[in-house]
């Protein structure tokens, strides 16, 4: 075959904050999608020093206006069928919202088929670190018009409005909620020592799990949703994406704790990206979070 004829892969457009220095939102994001092969469209919704976990810093958030107009450009560009994915992560406000909505009703306009994985990142363990009406316009805006969620057990308890105590818990509100197809980071894996990703779809339930990695690095969560995307355009079914993107991640995250870093080290670990050697357990599950015979 002429390599010239081989249609090149589609772009992804990633819309999430910009650190200078660590590998959280879009830089990890940028550099997962590119190193799987995937050309990137890079959309800053805040610009940092370092992640906040790190401590108070200045922050730059763009103008609402001239953030519309930054978006609309791309929306209206000549290259828009190019694209054939939208990621969104971290938001600087919630007018940002609007502006993605509109980028990924266009980018569809063009490709029905582009996927639109919508990562709400709004907060942990501690609570919400965005303003709640950022949270709810992920929620009310965002999450109807995706094609896969990616949101963390805590994240999940927030748009649910309501506690969740265990694997059945977030299996029942991960199935009332949108979008169709939800990937839970940081969930509960079958022991207490354990912690997964856990894939619900409309007739199917998986958990990856894998032994907890004491103080990971933050990160985690873009680079789930950005490798998990890489999977599918790939073309991979729901259960080789859940396996090798979950292996991919707790890979990167023990290199990192091991070596005693606060970022991720993805820069040191690229190889990790595609070919991952961790080893990870994977179960079918039923609604009530039983293992599937």
């Amino acid at each position: 075959m002429n390599p010239s004829s081989i249609e090149p892969p589609h772009a992804v457009i990633v819309i999430s904050s910009h650190v200078a220095r660590g590998s959280v939102g879009n830089r990890a994001a940028v550099f997962a999608l590119e190193t799987l092969g995937y050309p990137v469209w890079a959309v800053p919704t805040v610009i940092l020093p370092w992640h906040t976990g790190h401590g108070p810093s200045t922050r730059i958030a763009p103008d609402r206006a001239q953030f519309s107009a930054f978006m609309n450009d791309i929306a209206h560009s000549p290259w828009l069928g190019e694209v054939g994915a939208v990621l969104s992560g971290y938001l600087g406000n919630a007018e940002q919202a609007a502006d993605v909505a509109a980028i990924v009703r266009s980018v569809k306009a063009q490709n029905p088929k582009a996927l639109y994985v919508c990562d709400p990142v709004m907060g942990d363990k501690g609570g919400l670190y965005v303003p709640e009406t950022t949270a709810a316009a992920m929620r009310d805006l965002l999450l109807p018009l995706a094609d896969v969620a990616t949101p963390n057990r805590y994240e999940l308890e927030w748009i649910a409005g309501r506690p969740l105590e265990g694997l059945q818990d977030i299996i029942g509100a991960a199935r009332k909620l949108a979008p169709k197809r939800m990937l839970v980071t940081s969930s509960p894996g079958r022991s207490p020592a354990d912690i997964g990703n856990l894939l619900v779809t409309e007739d199917q339930i998986m958990l990856a799990e894998h032994r907890q990695i004491s103080g990971p690095p933050s990160g985690m969560g873009d680079l789930t949703s950005s490798v998990f995307l890489a999977r599918l355009l790939a073309g991979s079914p729901d259960e080789k994406a859940l396996r090798t993107t979950t292996a991919t991640v707790y890979e990167v995250l023990g290199r990192a704790a091991e070596r005693g870093g606060d970022e991720l080290q993805l820069e040191r670990d690229a190889a990790s990206l595609s070919r991952p050697a961790a080893a990870v357990d994977l179960h079918r599950l039923t609604d009530q979070g039983v293992r599937v015979a």
